[in-house]
């Protein structure tokens, strides 16, 4: 048995090896956290990328399921190769949910509207980045949260993953192969579209955005301008996680603003 970084988790994880060669993981945490991680794979257990569950015991006090070999975070390839990858193997699979369902973390807190949990990632977020940004960032970003509840008042709900960024993605030789540790959330479907877009600093610009969203069985009902707003608010939040969990990231996704400032863009 050999102990896992466990990344954003709170919980513990080991790998079990069988001859010596690591097979499978044992997750320990929180009975709500591991119940909705075993419902989600449940859900799910026809999606290849994500690990299989073996067993979890009664107190749901552990998980064990199937281990994915390669690294997380580096050494991912292209950016649009493991992006095509998750659209049709991941998030073209996901199913919508009852509407008296409510939204939010099904491990965590649960909200009265898709609204109501951006203004909470705003507010987290802001926190985090404090003045490394401009105000004028930040006013930015509280404008266009309000401008995104026009479309979320009309939001269908799904069963999402709730945390597809490359700290989660397993990839070999420069080849995504695998998707481990939700944190299951429901949420409108592009939420882990964008939030996977930009989890790595590679690639952040409008041709390979509109490229990829193009490949998505939902492209339809959204315009370049809705796209464009989701994917700066993920941009902005994307920021304050990177300061508190991912500081090596956080330069890449800044750049020199107006005396001297930083900011952020998406660029064209």
């Amino acid at each position: 048995m050999m102990g896992l970084k466990s990344g954003t988790t709170n919980g513990v994880l080991y790998t079990l090896n069988y001859n010596e060669i690591p097979t499978y993981v044992m997750k320990i945490d929180t009975p709500e956290i591991i119940t909705a991680t075993k419902d989600f794979l449940m859900t799910y257990k026809d999606v290849g990328l994500l690990p299989d569950v073996l067993y979890t015991d009664d107190e749901k006090e552990f998980i064990a399921y199937s281990y994915i070999s390669g690294e997380t975070h580096f050494n991912r390839g292209s950016k649009i190769e493991w992006m095509i990858l998750l659209i049709k193997e991941l998030f073209n699979k996901y199913k919508k949910v009852d509407k008296d369902t409510t939204w939010g973390r099904n491990d965590g807190i649960h909200r009265n509207s898709w609204s109501e949990f951006n203004q909470s990632s705003l507010e987290f977020a802001r926190r985090n980045i404090g003045d490394l940004l401009p105000s004028e960032d930040h006013k930015r970003i509280e404008i266009l949260v309000n401008k995104l509840k026009l479309y979320h008042d009309q939001e269908e709900k799904y069963y999402l993953h709730g945390d597809t960024g490359v700290h989660n993605f397993v990839y070999l030789d420069n080849k995504l192969t695998g998707v481990i540790d939700p944190s299951p959330l429901i949420g409108p479907k592009v939420y882990d579209f964008t939030y996977s877009f930009c989890s790595s600093p590679d690639s952040l610009n409008l041709s390979m955005l509109f490229s990829l969203f193009s490949l998505w069985d939902i492209h339809d009902s959204f315009n370049k301008e809705r796209l464009m707003d989701e994917v700066l608010f993920q941009l902005y939040t994307r920021i304050g996680v990177c300061i508190k969990v991912h500081p090596h990231d956080l330069n890449d996704y800044m750049v020199p603003g107006k005396n001297g400032e930083n900011t952020f863009l998406l660029t064209k």
